[in-house]
Parts: structure tokens; sequence; C-alpha cells
């Protein structure tokens, strides 16, 4: 077996605090056959300091060690660098490269991976299918992003979350509604259940009901006036988007939910659209004074009227957190994570041969976006 060289570049996107391979994952991938290679500093964002790959068994290099790698494991997609240099010229011709690709916003991307004859594979896109549950970093960061965004609420809230019986009397739980019982939902549902709050989730799926009353949660069901809000769901478990009707009768039914509601928690997302509205103006106005919303789809506009990704702004008496990156708010287990899904899609792709693209292994096949100079994504 060829000796195989995979890189880890520092991530250059600003806010960006995770690494693509942890310390512990390099030990566990470095062999005779296999060797790493991280960029100095690589990990210092996520408490991983160089010394810790060395100790691993990585080899620390500048950034012009990383030319003659045959993969590159990135968490954000290439991009020009401070120094003006962009990073798919950095990947060698004819290399492997797999990161978040964000495919349906970066068809420029795709075209000049292409040209440097780069195999890309978009992590985003991994199949939810059995053989792949180890390989799915979306589902792994939604996860973080589930978890962080209850915490971001409970810190924004000038209240407790749970019901308390004090010396000084009692203290009424918070409230809290999370939209959409996706992972990062699920996630957000027992997070807040754990710090005690009264938390109701709604999702137009109603096979998620038990799912969500099994975290302590009440769901949200369509009440007779509302209609049939019942939503199919796509193969990646995503919920289908609904007709402008249905949206109109989701955001009736949910008006007096969130007006009752301290954090509302928003998770609803189409792949490769923009961002369901479900929060309304005049629904933030109805909210409580001091009250706020997590929005975690700003990534793709925002389920919120109201929301400006990448920013928290006040309005109404709201704060509204329109955070486009949590994971990055949490980098040492976000990294882990990652790590491991990585880890896993590497174990995949190398065989005795070397490194093996198999466009007809349902995994292979439907991340890879580029390939023998031809983008494949959207063909």
């Amino acid at each position: 077996m060829p000796k195989i060289v995979i890189a880890v570049p520092r991530e250059s996107a600003p806010g960006e605090t995770r690494v693509a391979l942890t310390p512990d994952t390099v030990r566990r991938l470095v062999s005779d056959e296999v060797a790493v290679r991280v960029e100095q500093g690589a990990g210092a964002a996520a408490a991983f300091p160089d010394d810790t790959y060395r100790e691993a068994g990585a080899e620390v290099s500048t950034a012009d060690g990383l030319a003659d790698a045959d993969v590159w494991v990135k968490v954000q997609p290439p991009r020009q660098r401070e120094d003006g240099s962009h990073e798919v010229d950095m990947i060698r011709s004819g290399g492997v490269l797999a990161a978040f690709l964000s495919p349906t916003e970066s068809p420029e991307l795709l075209e000049r991976l292409a040209g440097r004859q780069v195999t890309a594979l978009a992590m985003e896109l991994m199949p939810r299918i059995t053989r792949a549950q180890r390989m799915d970093a979306l589902s792994a960061m939604s996860t973080v992003a589930g978890y962080k965004a209850v915490v971001i609420g409970a810190d924004t809230l000038g209240k407790l979350f749970p019901l308390l019986i004090t010396a000084a009397g009692t203290l009424s739980p918070a409230h809290v509604l999370v939209i959409g019982a996706g992972v990062a939902g699920l996630q957000a549902i027992a997070t807040a259940h754990r710090l005690g709050a009264v938390v109701e989730a709604f999702d137009v799926r109603p096979a998620v009901k038990e799912q969500v009353e099994s975290l302590g949660a009440k769901f949200v069901e369509p009440e007779e006036e509302h209609g049939s809000l019942v939503g199919e769901e796509t193969e990646g478990g995503y919920a289908e988007e609904l007709s402008e009707d249905e949206q109109e009768k989701e955001r009736q039914l949910l008006a007096k939910h969130v007006a009752k509601s301290d954090v509302v928690i928003t998770t609803a997302l189409v792949p490769g659209r923009p961002a369901p509205r479900i929060i309304t103006k005049e629904m933030v106005q109805g909210m409580r004074q001091g009250s706020a919303i997590i929005d975690l789809a700003a990534v793709a506009g925002g389920n919120c009227e109201l929301t400006e990704p990448g920013e928290t702004v006040e309005r109404h008496g709201v704060t509204i957190h329109g955070a486009t990156n949590l994971p990055a708010q949490v980098p040492v287990h976000a990294s882990q994570m990652y790590s491991r899904n990585l880890q896993a899609l590497l174990n995949h792709l190398i065989s005795e041969e070397g490194v093996q693209i198999d466009l007809e292994d349902e995994i292979t096949g439907a991340i890879c976006v580029t390939h023998a100079g031809e983008v494949r994504f959207g063909t």
C-alpha cells in the first residue's frame, strides 16, 4: 500500500475555531501506511496545541508542507487566505478534499475545484443511512448547535429556567418553545428540559411527537380551526416545505405559543432553499419584554422575519440571536465529533490500494461534488 498523507490545514474563515482532526483521531489514523501532517496552529483555537499533535504521531508543518498531501480535511470550504493565496491552489492536482462545502451556494468554488482536478467530498451531503451514521457530520454539528442554543437562551433571559421554591418565595419556571424537532431541535428540547424549563415543541411531522414527548416536552398539535398541518419527510429526514397557505396556518397556530414563551428556538430548514419565515414581526411584538429568540436557521436567512444573520439584535424588547456558526462556540467537543466523522469517512475511503473513489458506492457517490475535472453536483 502506498504511503497516504492526510493534511489538516489551519481554518482561515473568520470566527472558525474548530479543527478537522483532533490529536486522538490522529493517533488512530497514523500507521506505516498513513501519515498526518498538521499546519502549525491548526488546533490552537480548539485547545489542541501543536505539541499534542506531535505526541499523537503527526508532523506539524507550515502551509507549504501540505502541498503534496493526498487528502485534505477541513471544516469550512477552501477560501482565500490573508496572504492572498487560495486554499484550492494549495491542494495538489488530483488530490481529495473533504469538508463542508455549501455546494448549493458555491458554484464558483466547485468550478475552481474541478479545474484543479480535485475530488471534493461535501460532508453536508452525507446520506442518512445506517452505513453512514458515523460519518454524519451535519447531525453531529446540529447536536452541538441545539445544545448551545439553549445555553445562549438561558444566558440572555433575565430569569432562571427551573421552578425554585426558596425562602424568598416560589420562582416560576421559564417557558421554552422549540420549532422543528430534527437533530438540533431534539437536543434543544432535551437540554432545556434538563435545565428545568417547561418545554413545548412543534413540528409538521406527526411522527416525531413520540420523540418530543419522550424528552419531556409537550408536542404542539394543530387545533381544529387551523386545519391539517401534516408535512411529509424527505429522504434526508427533513420536513418538506409547506405551501404558503400551510405556512400561514402554521403561523396562526404558533402565535399564541410564541407569545407565552420566554425563549423560542427555531430550527426549520429546507435543504437548498431559504429558511421558511415562521415568526413574523407581529409575533415578536406580542412576546414579553426580555424574551429571546435563537434562530438556528439564520444561516439560510432565518425563521424569524427580524433575524439578522450573524448578528444579535434587540427588537421590540426581544433579543434575537442570528448566529450562523454555533458549533464554533463549542470548539473542543465540536472538533472531536467532526474529527470522528472524518475518521469514519477516511476508513471508508482508504484501502490497500490507497484512496479509493468509487462513485458507484452509495456514500462516496452521494457526497462527491467534483471529480476528474467535472462538477458532479446538480447533474
